[in-house]
């Protein structure tokens, strides 16, 4: 009993003293002031949650259904499409080469969703054939499912000497190539290939041989009704993805860095079957009297930016939000934020009024940083074309450090049917910050029809609240 007995007071003891070393080890922590991460500290991201119950996201699709749908889409672009704008540009022949590893920017957009790269040389030949339609070829030994037809027998000739035997019976007035000086999206045709294709194709038909840059660019900025339907459903899945990240189940205040935010992102899209098509970004924006100068760490009092986007069904998204951590004991951002960010919804207001079709980028532009001034707003305006890519074919509309336009890539017009991304930030003076200025960056992904513009899924129209 006594040994018992001893033991037993010996193990109270120790529990004792654990509990008062680790209260002074709090109280001491507590007192300290908040330290930077050293630099070769990992934090380990936050764990994305499970995979979403029924109504928390947007339905996303299987791959097997993404390829059902996607290919339907590709069917109705090539058949009803692409005869518009091959006639629109003039050319009764477009002929897309390129190698493995080595694609053209189009070429993606012209295959099949199982398509996933271009096989040794790949010849992709469209003819305009008249009330037939467009003929679509592939020079190899097979064919793409039901869209191109095989034209090449390796046992009867060489590849590049069957090319030549298809345009030559063809004859076509003018020949497509994709090269230019100007935009990456049409200058897929490589020197060495295009020496290629010109020591193929019989000398008398040689100078109908013109670059089809309009016509590369136009066939990727364009939507189909079936896109454009769906397209706001893309932007509300990377909408949902944003909402998860900017809330209480990722940020713990005082603890999360960005680069936690930045690879929540990153896992939350993978988890999901979506891909990034560029690396998030998360950043912080903080009063001029904060204690935590450059600290990754998220604090109450910050305002926080991200830049996101997905590719889902072959189709990209970009946005950029905004997000407050409440203070202890605050129930809203400062008044200041808040006017800030309106000004920033109103140079958005701006930028949709002035999007008309027919007008080039830089004359939207100009338009656009001339009402804004004459409204006092501090603006800049950078917005770009979505769709196929991230940084898409199409018109631009200024670029962050080219606010007098755009040379050559701003001279192209603004067509209707396409989708851009609506970029853009505004600078305002904010008195609760101790007068320092405050940058509200802003992007959003619109839907271009000749009415005008319209948002995709939904704008933000408020900071978002962290509490």
């Amino acid at each position: 009993m006594v040994s018992r007995s001893r033991t037993l007071w010996l193990g109270l003891f120790l529990v004792v003293c654990a509990i008062a070393v680790g209260s002074a080890s709090g109280l001491d922590q507590q007192r300290r002031p908040a330290q930077k991460p050293a630099a070769a500290a990992i934090q380990p991201a936050p764990e994305p949650p499970p995979a979403p119950a029924l109504g928390r996201l947007p339905a996303i699709l299987t791959l097997r259904e993404q390829e059902e749908m996607y290919n339907a889409w590709l069917t109705v672009r090539l058949e009803r499409l692409l005869p518009d704008l091959m006639r629109q540009e003039g050319f009764d022949m477009w002929i897309v080469i390129c190698r493995e590893a080595n694609e053209d920017p189009v070429f993606a957009s012209l295959v099949p969703f199982t398509t996933m790269y271009a096989s040794r040389t790949s010849m992709l030949v469209f003819t305009d054939k008249g009330p037939e339609g467009i003929e679509r070829l592939n020079v190899s030994r097979s064919s793409i499912g039901q869209l191109y037809k095989a034209a090449w027998d390796p046992d009867r000739t060489d590849q590049w000497t069957r090319l030549g035997e298809i345009i030559k019976e063809r004859s076509p007035k003018k020949i497509g190539i994709n090269e230019s000086d100007m935009f990456s999206f049409g200058d897929g045709l490589t020197a060495s290939l295009k020496t290629k294709l010109l020591a193929a194709v019989p000398a008398e038909l040689q100078s109908r041989i013109q670059p089809a840059e309009r016509l590369a660019v136009r066939w990727l900025e364009r939507r189909t009704p079936d896109e454009m339907e769906v397209y706001p459903h893309i932007v509300a899945i990377a909408h949902a993805i944003i909402a998860e990240a900017f809330s209480r189940t990722v940020i713990t205040p005082g603890v999360t860095t960005t680069d936690d935010v930045v690879w929540y992102f990153r896992e939350r899209s993978r988890q999901l079957g979506l891909t990034n098509w560029f690396q998030p970004t998360v950043d912080i924006q903080r009063p001029r009297d904060t204690p935590y100068g450059q600290s990754p760490v998220i604090h109450r009092g910050d305002l926080l930016h991200c830049d996101f986007g997905i590719t889902y069904l072959n189709l990209t998204t970009d946005t950029q939000q905004m997000a407050y951590v409440l203070k202890d004991g605050e129930v809203d951002a400062p008044k200041g934020l808040h006017a800030a960010f309106a000004k920033a919804n109103r140079l958005q207001d701006i930028h949709l009024a002035e999007m008309r079709v027919g007008l080039t980028g830089n004359a939207i532009l100009a338009a656009i940083l001339k009402r804004a001034r004459s409204e006092g707003l501090q603006a800049s305006v950078y917005s770009h074309p979505i769709g196929f890519h991230g940084h898409a074919a199409g018109t631009i509309i200024g670029l962050w450090d080219q606010q007098g336009g755009v040379p050559g890539r701003g001279d192209f017009p603004l067509h209707e049917d396409t989708a851009h991304s609506v970029e853009l930030n505004v600078r305002s003076v904010v008195a609760e910050w101790g007068n320092i200025d405050v940058r509200i960056p802003l992007e959003q992904d619109i839907l271009f029809r000749r009415t005008g513009a319209t948002w995709m899924d939904q704008r933000q129209t408020a900071i978002t609240l962290i509490r």
